[in-house]
């Protein structure tokens, strides 16, 4: 009975020293760092493109929020300066514009952001030379810009800005959670590194927005603008 009893306690302290032998300990490295957040154009070339259909606002259009619902983004279609956006009013459908070509675009805002660098401001606003606003990007197949002229704010702004009314078409649009990406007609968009990326990755043209900086690529070169942020510049 002795030698039963010695066996079977035996056979315990094995089942248990290999359970505390498989079991793992883990403790934070206080000298880990991250990686840095990978460039631009590499973001969009090595995230993994997510499933379009959850993001389709309907005629070819796909569009997103972040998820601090700061950024909100569409991969549409323009005719000339006339983008077509599912939760803004725009003269995209106008017979008037039914001449002009049809050039897949990125058109993104945001509640809070950055000034334009005077040095990306490109329009005179009617010759007026004010209006001149951040908090709006555009990506065509060869150019990237960052700012528009305007009178108010953006969509964005009323429904997620400083006094915005967190209700409206705006809120309504799915999350793109960070490190996804979106495609459609050549062109991509990121979240990630607390903003979004959009560009055209055979051309070497993109932009990053976030709330405090933007970026501007053209030809693979990236310049960026760190402006800091001091909330929307609207009137």
């Amino acid at each position: 009975m002795g030698a039963m009893r010695r066996t079977v306690l035996g056979i315990l302290a094995a089942l248990f020293l290999m359970a505390c032998t498989a079991c793992t300990v883990t403790q934070k490295d206080p000298d880990y760092v991250p990686p840095p957040p990978l460039p631009v154009l590499e973001q969009l070339k090595q995230a993994p493109v997510a499933d379009a259909a959850p993001f389709s606002a309907g005629e070819d259009v796909l569009s997103f929020v972040t998820a601090d619902r700061n950024t909100v983004c569409s991969l549409t279609s323009a005719r000339g300066e006339h983008v077509n956006l599912p939760y803004e009013p725009n003269a995209f459908s106008d017979p008037g514009n039914n001449k002009l070509a049809i050039v897949p675009v990125a058109h993104c805002e945001l509640a809070r952001y950055a000034k334009p660098d005077p040095a990306d401001v490109t329009d005179d606003c009617a010759g007026t030379g004010l209006g001149y606003l951040g908090g709006a990007a555009l990506l065509t197949p060869d150019k990237a810009s960052y700012g528009e002229c305007r009178s108010g704010v953006t969509q964005m702004e009323a429904e997620f800005g400083p006094k915005g009314s967190k209700a409206g078409p705006v809120s309504q649009l799915p999350v793109l959670e960070d490190g996804q990406n979106l495609e459609r007609n050549g062109l991509r968009c990121s979240a990630y590194n607390g903003g979004v990326a959009c560009g055209n990755v055979s051309a070497g043209v993109a932009f990053f927005i976030s709330r405090d900086r933007y970026e501007l690529v053209s030809g693979g070169s990236e310049n960026a603008s760190a402006t800091p942020s001091e909330g929307p510049k609207s009137p």
